[in-house]
């Protein structure tokens, strides 16, 4: 049997298997919406699916690379992902004590997360379902006309270091999801269906470089800046990028329905 440290250790005693390390996750009720880069401003029809109640955890993802070792800092083939990929862990199982295992995973490519899905039955979002969950505030589905929802999303970008906060340190929204906004970005499986054209697609390691606004064509939505942002970062990013505001959740299916 392999030596691993004493904090891998415990945390395959509390999960000795993926099937009792599963996360919560909440029903969403699907419907239609209007993204802000709509096709032709056309409604979009979300069907109902499943999602994580929290980011992908620090303490999750060391379970994974203790059970997938391919996918370890030492092991991983550099296309599937830059060398910033887990940078803040001090060995291969252990994260030291620069974030909590509470905390959300990040420095993850995007290869890296869906791995990760996949090996849970599970899969990344699409960036349609990912916005159609993110749109509800506390008690409102779409809250995206309310002045007041987009400047707490905005005042989260000024703030340094969310990615260190322990997951659900945010509020639960409409669907008792958390985390959406004022944590970490998060990974979806067509980060790049739509492109934003630009300086924001300079090919850099740099994150700050990768938050410069761009072109507002074809938006649907002026006034929402927090989503211009999102989709600016989505538009720079290649799948082999790991940042360290960036970490990911999955979802799920609804089968028979």
């Amino acid at each position: 049997m392999p030596i691993i440290s004493r904090i891998s250790f415990c945390i395959l005693l509390l999960c000795t298997s993926y099937a009792n390390c599963q996360p919560r996750m909440e029903e969403i009720k699907g419907g239609y919406y209007i993204p802000l880069y709509g096709r032709d401003s056309l409604k979009v029809q979300i069907p109902d699916f499943n999602m994580d109640v929290y980011p992908v955890t620090n303490q999750e993802f060391v379970l994974f690379t203790i059970q997938n070792p391919k996918w370890r800092r030492t092991n991983l083939i550099r296309l599937f992902a830059d060398k910033s990929y887990l940078i803040n862990w001090e060995t291969d199982s252990t994260i030291g004590d620069k974030q909590s295992l509470k905390s959300p995973v990040t420095n993850i490519s995007w290869f890296a997360a869906n791995a990760y899905c996949e090996c849970q039955g599970k899969r990344l979002p699409t960036v349609d379902e990912w916005e159609y969950v993110a749109m509800a505030n506390q008690t409102q589905a779409d809250a995206r006309t309310i002045s007041t929802f987009n400047e707490y999303i905005l005042s989260w970008y000024e703030k340094p270091k969310t990615f260190n906060n322990e997951i659900g340190s945010t509020f639960k929204n409409y669907w008792n999801v958390y985390d959406l906004h004022g944590l970490v970005w998060e990974w979806t499986s067509d980060f790049n269906s739509v492109l934003i054209s630009g300086e924001s697609r300079k090919d850099v390691d740099n994150d700050s470089n990768l938050f410069c606004g761009s072109a507002a064509v074809g938006a649907t939505d002026l006034m929402n800046y927090a989503a211009f942002m999102r989709y600016a970062i989505r538009g720079s990013l290649k799948a082999k990028f790991t940042l360290k505001n960036l970490g990911f959740r999955c979802v799920k299916n609804i089968e028979n329905k």
